[in-house]
Formats: C-alpha cells, sequence, structure tokens
C-alpha cells in the first residue's frame, strides 16, 4: 500500500534566533489522520515550531510544503478568549455556530456564559471547543491539558481518538500521550528526530539515541586528541605548516564545540526539609464544608503523618483548594475538628501564579527584598548563580516575566520555592508548562524528600510515581481515601468521579430507549449499585447520557437550516456541510442509543 502524502512536510529548515540558529536542518512531515506528539525541552522551540509547520512564520531557508486545502485549527499554550459569549468565540473562526454550539456541550460549557471572568479550565475547553468546530484536516494542541481535570482530559482523549484529522501535540503529560500518540517528533540539538511508534516506546528510544550520540562524541574527542599530537609532533607539519591538516583539526574542533553546546544543561533541584516535624502533621475528625447551598466536603476523617506523600485529585471546583486550606489551618470547617502536628514550616506552590506581576523582573522575582543575593536553604547566594541552577540566562534576569514562557515562569516558581527550608511542601498543579526532562528532575527531588508532600495534580502518571495515598473529590461533597495512587484509586474505587447525571437526559432517557414490548430496560429494578460497572463503563453510560440528551437537538438544528429553499443556490458548500452533519448526527444517536442498551442490560444483569 503506497504511503499517503502528508499535509505538511518541511525540508532543511533553518530558522535563525539571536547569534546561532534554534533550528538547522529540520525534516518533519505529518500525514493525514495521524496523531503526533512533539517532544523537547523548554525553550527548544516547540511552539515556534508549530507556527512554521502552520505557516505564521517564515523560515530563513529550507523548504514547507502544503497539501492544497488543508485547513488548520491551532489550541496555543495560553489562548485568548473574545466575544460576548462562549458561543461568539467558538463559531468566531470557520465554524458553523451549531457546530460550535455542539461542542462546547460536548467539552462542559453553556454555549450562552459570557466569555469573561473564567477559570483557566473553562479558558482551555472553549478554545479546544473552538478548534474541534473548525473541522480542520490538521489540528495543533500547545500543552492542551494544563488546568484541565482528570475527566475533561479523558474526554480530549476520547474525542481525539476517534477523530478524523491529523493532531499534533505538544504537552508534558506522559499518560495522555501515552493513550492517543501514533509518533514522536523529538526536538533536540536544533534538529528533528522522529519515532514511527507512540510515545509509550519515547524513553527507550531516546536513551538509546543519546548513548549513541555520547558515544559519537567520545570518539570524536578522541580523534581530535590523536590529530591533536600528530600535527604538532610532526616535523613535516611544523615546517611545511600543513593547511590541510591544519583545516581539517580546525573543522572537528568546532564541531565539538558546537555538539557541545547543543547538549541540553542539566536542572539542579535541592530542598531543605527544615527542622523535623512531630510524627502527627495533620489530623481531621469528621471536618466538613460548605458554601451557601453547596455541600463541598461530607463530614471526613484523615491522619496525615510525617513522610507521607499525599495526592488529592478531582474535577475543577471539587474542593481541593478547600481541603487543603484546612489541611494547613488556613480555614476553619463548618463542623469537626482540626489538629496540626508541631513544628510545621509549609511553603505552598500555587498554580495561579499569584505571586508573580507581568512587569516584575525575574531579578524581581528572586530577590524581593532587593539587593543581589538571595538565602537559599540557610546560605546567602548570589541571584544570577541561583537563577542559573534553574536554566536562566543572567541576559534574562532584567527582562519582564510577561516574556517569561509558561514552563519558565513555573520554573521560576519552583526556585523561589525550593529556597525556603520547609517541612511540608505543598505543590497545586506543578506539572503545568513542565518539560519531560524538569519533570523527572523534581520527580527525583520529591521521591527524596524526607518531608511531607501534598501533591495537588490532575498529572495521572506523576501522581502514581509519588502518591502513597490519594484523597479523591468528586464535586458532590464525597470524598474517599485510597492507598497509593491514581491507578490505585481508579481500580478500588470505579465510577467514583463520573458526572451526576443531568436533569435533561434522566428525562430523554425513557423515551428514547423504549423496547418493543413498551418495557425500558432502565425501570428494571436494581438490588446492587450501578458501581458494580467497571469504571470504564460507568463513565461511557454517563457520556451516553449526555449523547443522547444532545443529539436529538443538534438534528433539530442541522434539519433546520436544510429546511431553507435557497440554501443549496446560495451556499452549496454550507448546505453539504449541513447535511453531513445531520448524517453523522443521526448515526451517532442510533449507535449511542444501541450503545447505551447493551450497558443497561450489563448494568441489570450485575445487579442481579
Amino acid at each position: 500500500m503506497a504511503a499517503r502524502p502528508p499535509l505538511v512536510a518541511l525540508k532543511d529548515i533553518r530558522l535563525q534566533d539571536g547569534p546561532r540558529p534554534l533550528f538547522e536542518g529540520v525534516d518533519m512531515a505529518i500525514e493525514p489522520r495521524t496523531r503526533a506528539a512533539l517532544v523537547g525541552r523548554n525553550g527548544a522551540g516547540k511552539s515556534t515550531l508549530m507556527k512554521l509547520v502552520m505557516g505564521l512564520i517564515e523560515a530563513d531557508a529550507g523548504e514547507r510544503s502544503v497539501q492544497s486545502g488543508t485547513r488548520f485549527a491551532w489550541v496555543p499554550q495560553e489562548p485568548v478568549i473574545t466575544g460576548e459569549t462562549l458561543l461568539d468565540y467558538a463559531a468566531s473562526g470557520e465554524a458553523e455556530r451549531w457546530t460550535a454550539e455542539a461542542w462546547l456541550t460536548t467539552f462542559g460549557l453553556d454555549p450562552a456564559k459570557p466569555a469573561v471572568n473564567l477559570s483557566g479550565g473553562e479558558i482551555r475547553r472553549a478554545a479546544l471547543a473552538k478548534a474541534f468546530a473548525e473541522e480542520p484536516d490538521l489540528l495543533l494542541l500547545d500543552e492542551p491539558t494544563n488546568h484541565l481535570d482528570i475527566l475533561a482530559i479523558e474526554r480530549l482523549e476520547e474525542e481525539l481518538l476517534s477523530a478524523r484529522f491529523a493532531v499534533l501535540v505538544v504537552s508534558h503529560d506522559r499518560a495522555f500521550l501515552n493513550r492517543v500518540t501514533q509518533s514522536v517528533h523529538w526536538l533536540e540539538g536544533r534538529r528533528v528526530r522522529t519515532l514511527n511508534k507512540g510515545f509509550a516506546a519515547f524513553d527507550e528510544w531516546a536513551g538509546k539515541v543519546l548513548e549513541e550520540e555520547a558515544e559519537s562524541l567520545r570518539r570524536l574527542s578522541k580523534a581530535i586528541e590523536r590529530e591533536t599530537e600528530t600535527f604538532y609532533s610532526s616535523i613535516t607539519a611544523r615546517r611545511s605548516r600543513n593547511e590541510g591538516r591544519a583545516a581539517r583539526l580546525q573543522a572537528m574542533r568546532a564541531e565539538r564545540a558546537e555538539r557541545v553546546r547543543d547538549q541540553s544543561r542539566e536542572l539542579t533541584l535541592a530542598v531543605d526539609s527544615g527542622a523535623t516535624t512531630g510524627k502527627l502533621v495533620a489530623e481531621l475528625k469528621g471536618v466538613s464544608k460548605s458554601f451557601g447551598d453547596r455541600t463541598v466536603l461530607k463530614p471526613f476523617t484523615t491522619r496525615v503523618m510525617r513522610g507521607d506523600r499525599l495526592a488529592i485529585v478531582g474535577p475543577n471546583g471539587a474542593g481541593k483548594t478547600t481541603l487543603v486550606k484546612i489541611l494547613l489551618g488556613e480555614l476553619a470547617p463548618d463542623a469537626g475538628s482540626v489538629r496540626l502536628g508541631a513544628n510545621l514550616e509549609p511553603v505552598y506552590l500555587d498554580q495561579s501564579r499569584a505571586g508573580l506581576k507581568s512587569d516584575m523582573t525575574l531579578w524581581d522575582a528572586l530577590t524581593p527584598g532587593g539587593g543581589d543575593s538571595i538565602m537559599v536553604r540557610g546560605r546567602s547566594m548570589h541571584v544570577a548563580a541561583y537563577a542559573k541552577d534553574f536554566l536562566f540566562q543572567e541576559a534574562q534576569l532584567r527582562q519582564p516575566i510577561s516574556t517569561l514562557s509558561g514552563g519558565e515562569r513555573n520554573r521560576l516558581l519552583l526556585a523561589r520555592a525550593l529556597a525556603r527550608p520547609a517541612n511540608m511542601l505543598v505543590l497545586d498543579e506543578p506539572t503545568n508548562d513542565l518539560d519531560m526532562d524538569t519533570l523527572d528532575k523534581l520527580e527525583e527531588l520529591l521521591e527524596g524528600y524526607d518531608g511531607t508532600l501534598i501533591l495537588v495534580s490532575h498529572d495521572r502518571d506523576f501522581v502514581d510515581r509519588l502518591a502513597t495515598s490519594t484523597i479523591a473529590l468528586n464535586g458532590r461533597g464525597d470524598i474517599v481515601e485510597t492507598p497509593g495512587g491514581w491507578t490505585d484509586f481508579v481500580g478500588q474505587n470505579p465510577g467514583f468521579l463520573a458526572p451526576a447525571p443531568t436533569a435533561e437526559a434522566v428525562q430523554h432517557k425513557p423515551k428514547a430507549r423504549q423496547g418493543a414490548a413498551g418495557a425500558s430496560p432502565a425501570a428494571a429494578p436494581s438490588r446492587k449499585p450501578a458501581a458494580k460497572l467497571s469504571y470504564k463503563d460507568a463513565r461511557r453510560l454517563e457520556e451516553l447520557e449526555r449523547l443522547l440528551a444532545a443529539l436529538p437537538e443538534q438534528i433539530a438544528r442541522h434539519d433546520a437550516v436544510l429546511a431553507d429553499p435557497e440554501l443549496y443556490g446560495r451556499d452549496p458548500a454550507a448546505f453539504d456541510r449541513a447535511m453531513k452533519a445531520a448524517e453523522k448526527a443521526r448515526a451517532d444517536l442510533a449507535a449511542a442509543e444501541e450503545e447505551w442498551l447493551e450497558l443497561e442490560e450489563k448494568k441489570a444483569a450485575l445487579a442481579g
């Protein structure tokens, strides 16, 4: 079978960024309907390379070819939402309004919601809805899981797995990349290397590549040593000044210097666990909390001991920050008691980056009291030397924070937090925007940390690697604690995080699934809880409920458009899109109804 021609191909691309090239000799191709990861360290130029792929910027040299008619959609690292409502924003590009409305609903957003005062998760989901609604041939995603909760990440994964377009994604989320990708483009040393396997195979492959390059550099160094000795010890060379040999030696030295410069610098992370706390860090007994009519925490009891590594997971808005503040003694519960241990020295890394102002320089952020030094774990250190440990160049110290990338800002927060002694680290979404090398270093640091760690994260792989216990909140006040990480929690609490069925779904269910004898499968008596379904089946059942509520409305909107007798003559392309969308919605409804019946029958069988 002949290979499919690529949607976009880059050949021998070069782009200058200051005195040295950012890219040099980059070759890369993206085929139709493939899902590829683009990985590399912070600052390597991943976002810039995505802009080159889309044609938003031009290379200094090389060739970019694009299949005729290829449509692009892009979700940048920091989307900007415009318009009066989310629907206005989602339909502001090439998407039809009914398509934009359907995708906003799919990503759990109200299309009529004003496009102001949005949370980070809402901004991300709105940008994703807009991109999906534009029905591109190639979708480019820059850190799409940032600020999304675990349920939203899983929803995004499902949509990408069933998509008919190609995807190029930059992400630090290993679990996400493991699930959705089929190939990996690795931007390293100003070039791109491609692995024609999913991200699950990347670490082993990259390790072998680095070993081969280290061996190649070692052989080059040995060759330079031999050539240098021969050149300077040779009487003939000294007398005749063999220009060819001298030029070859100079070229070898230049090659080695360039390859050494291209090697990524190592991040230096350390933490001082400070004074030893008592064995007990915090004890909650029967703690509950409500805000108005909304119950955030139903009565909950737990005990945190010195050295515990506790993960807190759940949907956005479920109450994770509320629980952290109660654990730290910063917020009083409505009922129950809180007992804190002695000598606690907590450091809190806030995902909102509230301590960083855009007009503040990196120097100002590291030395809030002024001067040119900073106290680092009890000793004075020059600010430039400390910044270098976190991979900042001296030239960046006087630049405003607004010029830093998301990963650089997160590294800056880590630098500020880790400078102080802390026997309790509270990290709220610490993995956002960080590259995988930095994440690996942070993970190594936290594994060896002998203080107490409280980790609020949606990064399932990170939680699995670090947590000794996991507390989950589902947004309805329910809360459970499970030994181990994310995988242990899911295995022991299937369906716990699944959203509650909407009123619309409950109303629609009997009408849409009436059996031949007039009896609905949902009416069968249930003697066992629905949690007996597997976690995956329970999640899928909830998704089907939402689909079966939304699809008839989509079909009605498409039919209303097609009812316009002048549409075909006025805009044949719009008529064709509406016709195809209506057909797809009907097919989706039929498939969803059939799958719903199967799961309901399975649920009834499990109930006995």
